[in-house]
């Protein structure tokens, strides 16, 4: 006979889930007791700064491909034949 936990997960709750909001809880107060909140706190910082300086670098990439397409304003060509 299965236990109560798995006929819990079997019987669809609808909106509102309190089996899956009860371990979700748990999960969290698990996480929170391993001790590891700060560490991954600063992870995600730096990747968070790490995301942001490769937007900002493919950025300036793709303003710089379009000037490069671009003819140069300071440049004047004569094409007319002397």
């Amino acid at each position: 006979m299965p236990d109560r936990k798995e006929l819990t997960r079997q019987r669809n709750e609808g909106e509102g889930n309190r089996t899956a909001a009860r371990e979700y809880n748990e999960a969290q107060q698990r996480f929170i007791r391993s001790g590891q909140v700060d560490q991954k706190a600063r992870e995600a910082q730096h990747d968070l700064e790490k995301d942001l300086i490769r937007r900002e670098l493919e950025h300036a990439e793709a303003v710089g491909r379009r000037h490069a397409a671009d003819e140069d304003p300071e440049v004047r060509r004569s094409y007319k034949k002397h």
